[in-house]
Parts: structure tokens; C-alpha cells; sequence
């Protein structure tokens, strides 16, 4: 079990720094809407990410760095437009955290801005697929172990982050939190979004 526990405790360390993915499951379970099909949507997400890594794709990824300036493109811009949403929200809206009802329409924006986030992001591939995948090779016969122990770090965590949002619930009872939160939102997609096209450029 020790190769399990190498791969749970790596990914845990990986995907806790705050980030545009997780960022968007909090708002989601403060907001108390389709928590369990975004934090399903990471989750698996990340479980085939790491699985393609083991499964050699990191080195597809990097005999082929098309993919990862496609990724690093698409997804600045992805980050820099959710980043603008969340301020004009936070300088005009004064919602309070309230109970809503829920469409097929709203669901499936829930559900496409969750695979942007993930899909876009060229540091979860490097993190998933390059890094987690070139460390289970190490383990030998145990590779898979450590693999499986990798996707229920990813599975454990967005699942606490998802339904424990609910417990900071009574504090965005107030329109100020509110926007002080899409200010933070819009903060963090915008570092983000400039950290990918800097980085580039380097």
C-alpha cells in the first residue's frame, strides 16, 4: 500500500494551490448548484488524465508541444474571459446567496465551463499526464498502485471542496461577500490567464 499512499499523497500536493478548477467547484457549492455533477466532471477528468500519463501519453505530449501551446492558448483566453465576467458581476450584481432554480440550460453551462477549466489548462496536464505519469513508472510492478492512489487523491479533495463549500454558506448570506468573491474569482482566472501567456514567452 506504500506505492498507493506515493501516489495519493502527490496528488494531493499537486491539486491543493488554489487554481482556476478548483476556484470554480467552491463558487459551484457555495452557490449550491450541480456540485455533484462538477465535482464527477473533475474527478473522472483527472482520473483519465493520470491514467493516460501512466499509460505513456506524457511522452506523446512532449514529442508533439502542440498540444500543450493549443492547450496554453485556448486556455488563457478561456481564463481571461471568465476573469472579465467576474468582475462586471462584482461591479454591477447584488446578489446574496440564495437558493435558485435550476435548468437544463444552466446545467449544461455548469458542465461546459467545468470541462473548459479542466480540459484548457495546460498545468493539469503537466501535472497529471507528465509529471504523475513519467513518477509511476519508477514503481514498477506496482505503477498502478500508485496511479490508482493519484485518482482517489483528486476524487477525495474536489468531493470536500464541492459539499464542505456549503459549511462558508451563512457568510455569502450577504451581497458584500458575494462580490468580494467574484472579485477574487476574476483576480485569480486573470493571474492565471497572464501567467500562461508570460510563460510562453519565455
Amino acid at each position: 500500500m506504500s506505492s498507493y499512499f506515493a501516489g495519493f499523497s502527490l496528488g494531493l500536493s499537486l491539486i491543493l494551490p488554489i487554481g482556476s478548477q478548483n476556484a470554480f467547484v467552491l463558487k459551484q457549492g457555495l452557490k449550491n448548484q450541480y456540485v455533484l455533477l462538477v465535482c464527477c466532471i473533475c474527478a473522472l477528468s483527472d482520473a483519465l488524465l493520470i491514467s493516460a500519463g501512466a499509460a505513456g501519453f506524457g511522452a506523446i505530449v512532449k514529442q508533439f508541444p502542440t498540444i500543450e501551446t493549443v492547450a496554453r492558448y485556448g486556455g488563457a483566453l478561456f481564463l481571461a474571459s471568465y476573469a472579465l465576467f467576474s468582475f462586471y458581476s462584482a461591479a454591477t450584481a447584488s446578489q446574496r446567496l440564495e437558493a435558485s432554480e435550476h435548468s437544463a440550460s444552466s446545467m449544461t453551462k455548469a458542465a461546459l465551463m467545468c470541462l473548459g477549466f479542466t480540459w484548457l489548462n495546460p498545468h493539469v496536464y503537466l501535472d497529471t499526464v507528465v509529471l504523475l505519469g513519467s513518477i509511476s513508472t519508477q514503481y514498477g510492478e506496482q505503477q498502478w498502485q500508485f496511479t490508482v492512489g493519484a485518482m482517489a487523491a483528486s476524487l477525495v479533495f474536489f468531493f470536500s471542496l464541492g459539499f464542505g463549500a456549503r459549511l462558508l454558506a451563512p457568510v455569502f448570506n450577504k451581497p458584500k461577500a458575494w462580490k468580494m468573491l467574484d472579485l477574487l474569482m476574476g483576480l485569480i482566472m486573470a493571474r492565471l490567464a497572464w501567467s500562461l501567456v508570460s510563460s510562453a514567452s519565455l
